[in-house]
């Protein structure tokens, strides 16, 4: 890739050259326009004073100077005038309280069975795997039986429409 001659006549040749030195200029903490100090040294600039792309002299906003004293940081007054996320009063009239979950004593003693022929083949599947290497197919075709059984009894039994009344809010 040539590079265009700094010496050409073409007053657009050299531009990505100046907005790449201006934009390193300005992420190196230095003025492009003015130099640095005897020492070279200049103060670091904090987090707000970052402005690659230079946006933010573009339109300055000048607040009134009592608004700048009520929310300069460290101030008397400083974060009352100005409303953030933890800002608010919880509304505690609608509290949300859980209804009580139904024992299991109660269920289908199948789909009981299911639920732990679905959870207990991988856990199973994985603890032979670790601990019984030598455990014999039959052991471990029987336990993928179970967790395909399981699965479909558990698929088999879902409803088979919507219940118009449902919104879904509830599992």
């Amino acid at each position: 890739m040539t590079r265009p001659d700094p010496e050409s006549p073409d007053p657009g040749a050299n531009q990505d050259d100046a907005v790449w030195l201006d934009l390193v200029a300005r992420l190196e903490g230095k003025d492009p326009d003015s130099p640095a100090g005897p020492s070279g040294y200049r103060p670091a600039r904090s987090f707000t004073d970052f402005d690659p792309l230079g946006l933010s002299a573009a339109a300055p906003v000048e607040l009134p100077a009592d608004e700048r004293l009520a929310a300069a940081p460290g101030t008397a007054g400083s974060g009352q005038d100005m409303a953030g996320p933890r800002d608010y009063e919880a509304d505690d009239d609608g509290v949300f309280v859980p209804e009580e979950p139904p024992s299991l004593a109660g269920a289908d003693p199948m789909t009981v069975l299911a639920w732990l022929g679905a959870v207990g083949g991988p856990v199973a599947l994985v603890m032979a795997a670790m601990f019984w290497r030598s455990a014999p197919m039959v052991a471990l075709l029987g336990i993928v039986a179970a967790f395909a059984a399981s699965v479909i009894f558990l698929i088999m039994k879902l409803p088979g429409e919507k219940d118009e009344h449902d919104d879904g809010a509830r599992v």
